[in-house]
């Protein structure tokens, strides 16, 4: 008689499990279906929602010459590039595309991505490595921290915008090869570092610096040259030492990234960088709608000036909310603006309170963020109006309302809080 082994228990059963355990930490994440509807509306998994999310911060997404300049690089390129750039996909559209973004943000030479995410993780490891070292921001996006852990340098995180900190990791270190990286505007933050400052320690210590501008582009600095552009440091004062990146799916409303800066490190770029190097190129009819969109931004200090006007009046708007709550909006005067919750149970109450109210405004939480920091991200746009950013403002007062009424119940020795207060 044949005995039968009963079947090792094998880890793929461990993940129905392991799903549980992020829903109940308030952690699940799921995608949503959406359609715009004008404006800044969308249609959310079928529901007509006035949407504080996009990134689309001048509004220019569905602009019609974006529209037409893709239509008609259909009919001269087609859809696909058809190869990677250093074999057939460095098409003509593309070619000009990055002269033009060379000349938009000032600096000698640009190279074009097909996605931000891997111009970091790529470009990083093709500048440092084994025997390297780095410094990185502890709030930096995350295709700064995987580019940096891929790159196999030595890695130095310093607290968020502490230059005293940085400095002391610059002095202390003997490597050769040093990097520092950095977002210019944070994404879940707002805040713009000091960036002549932090030039001026890469110039001390023989250092790069590379930026990930991906939220001042478009909307900071003279005709939304950007943040590198804000703090003087282009053209005539540019510096070597400066690698620029930004990402073009944000302000410029359409997709993809690049990176700019010296022309020798922009070769150096093009010829070791792996995810240049061995991926298919972006579509030339992106690169077309890229070049319109160009032209727009820098026409458009229209656009940068209402978005500065939404900002101050949310700004104003939100620092009326009751202090007892604990909430607190952090310091941004960019598009990018965070109101703290704290934990994740109540940021995605608030989330769903405002959804409830006809508001698509997310709840962040870690490992996004720090633990205890969950918040909403209020991404304002161009597209939106006073009166929206007033819709929301009474959305979140009303909600507000809900939890200082359910902290006086709790208070008076009753556990019942409105279904609003509770995830």
């Amino acid at each position: 008689m044949t005995s039968r082994t009963a079947p090792q228990p094998s880890w793929l059963d461990e993940i129905p499990a392991r799903l549980a355990d992020i829903e109940r930490a308030h952690l699940l994440r799921r995608r949503r279906v959406v359609e715009p509807a004008g404006g800044a509306r969308l249609r959310v998994d079928g529901q007509p929602m006035l949407a504080f999310c996009s990134n689309d911060y001048l509004g220019l997404a569905h602009h019609p010459a974006l529209a037409e300049a893709a239509r008609e690089a259909t009919h001269h390129f087609g859809v696909g590039s058809g190869g990677s750039p250093l074999v057939s996909g460095h098409s003509a559209a593309n070619d000009a595309l990055e002269h033009e973004l060379a000349a938009f943000v000032q600096l000698p030479r640009a190279l074009y991505f097909y996605a931000g995410y891997a111009t970091n993780t790529g470009i990083i490891p093709a500048l440092v490595g084994d025997g390297d070292v780095l410094f990185s921001d502890a709030l930096n996006h995350a295709c700064l921290i995987d580019g940096a852990r891929l790159s196999r340098a030595t890695i130095h995180r310093y607290p968020h915008a502490d230059l005293a900190a940085l400095e002391a990791q610059l002095a202390a270190s003997p490597a050769r090869r040093k990097l520092v990286i950095s977002d210019a505007v944070f994404s879940m933050d707002g805040d713009l570092i000091d960036i002549p400052a932090l030039l001026a320690l890469c110039e001390r210590y023989d250092a790069l610096l590379l930026l990930d501008d991906a939220h001042g582009f478009g909307v900071l600095g003279p005709q939304g040259r950007g943040s590198l552009a804000k703090a003087g440091l282009t053209g005539a004062n540019a510096s070597r030492r400066v690698l620029y990146m930004a990402t073009l799916g944000k302000a410029a409303g359409v997709a993809g990234a690049f990176v700019a800066g010296d022309a020798a490190l922009i070769e150096w770029l093009l010829q070791k960088t792996r995810t240049y190097i061995f991926a298919t190129a972006a579509p030339p009819l992106l690169a077309s709608a890229l070049r319109q969109s160009l032209r727009l931004m820098e026409a458009a200090d229209d656009r940068r000036a209402h978005l500065d006007g939404l900002i101050a009046q949310l700004r104003r708007g939100l620092a009326t909310l009751p202090p007892e709550l604990g909430w607190h909006l952090l310091p941004s005067h960019t598009a990018v603006q965070a109101l703290v919750i704290g934990s994740n149970e109540a940021a995605l109450a608030a989330m769903e309170s405002l959804r409830q109210r006809g508001l698509w405004v997310p709840a962040i939480r870690p490992p996004t963020v720090p633990v205890g920091t969950a918040r909403l991200r209020i991404a304002l746009s161009a597209a939106h109006t006073a009166a929206d950013v007033e819709e929301l403002l009474a959305a979140l007062v009303a909600h507000a309302a809900d939890c200082v009424a359910a902290l006086q119940q709790e208070t008076a020795g009753t556990s019942v809080a409105p279904a609003a207060v509770l995830a």
